[in-house]
């Protein structure tokens, strides 16, 4: 049983060029969790690393948010997978987020980046496509090995359909779901700027 709610995988930024990937927009916020089972729909919410309650500001504006913009439909497609339990994964972000941090004065929004079911773990990216179609998720911008232009054009911010900070790439091979993320130059500077010689938050944050 989730007793404690799945957390979303660290994603690594060693670059992997041997297997096709699927390349998806990195939109810049905070990754919340939102579990769902069967009996009692969804019932439990979370930041990346605890609880969230729908009282917290900014964060908790993502309770709603998920259950009006998500929640029934993402209900039925559950149900009809047949699956007991699952952890859907979101990215919680306003116009002015910026690597976590968030302007409490924000409009904001989220949108589905990933879905865990119980017994099964994560989709793969194809089939998460297939099971997402028709919902709002990030852009795919890629699909092809990553090579050199396409990792330039990330580091230069110049692949199309890419907002500001990077991608997540994504790819399955030998039943096992891999990432990693390739970020743009722009952002990395900006983040280095907002974290001046704290160093150590830079690497935890990049």
């Amino acid at each position: 049983m989730f007793t404690i709610m799945k957390s979303y995988p660290t994603i690594p930024k060693q670059i992997q060029t041997s297997e096709p990937i699927y390349a998806f927009d990195k939109l810049d916020g905070s990754n919340i969790r939102a579990e769902w089972s069967k009996k009692r729909g969804f019932y439990k919410y979370g930041s990346r690393t605890r609880l969230l309650s729908e009282s917290e500001r900014p964060l908790g504006i993502a309770v709603q948010l998920i259950n009006d913009l998500y929640g029934n439909e993402l209900a039925q497609r559950l149900k009809a997978a047949k699956t007991e339990k699952a952890v859907c994964f979101f990215e919680f972000f306003g116009e002015n987020s910026f690597a976590g941090f968030h302007e409490p004065e924000d409009d904001f929004g989220v949108i589905l980046i990933d879905v865990s079911f119980f017994r099964h773990g994560f989709f793969s990216p194809r089939s998460f496509l297939k099971f997402a179609k028709g919902l709002t998720i990030p852009n795919m911008v890629y699909y092809g090995n990553a090579n050199q232009p396409f990792v330039d054009s990330i580091r230069q911010g110049t692949c199309e359909g890419v907002t500001h900070e990077g991608v997540v790439c994504k790819y399955a091979a030998k039943n096992r779901i891999y990432m990693f993320k390739i970020k743009s130059h722009d952002w990395l500077d900006r983040l280095k700027n907002k974290c001046g010689d704290d160093s150590k938050l830079f690497e935890q944050l990049a």
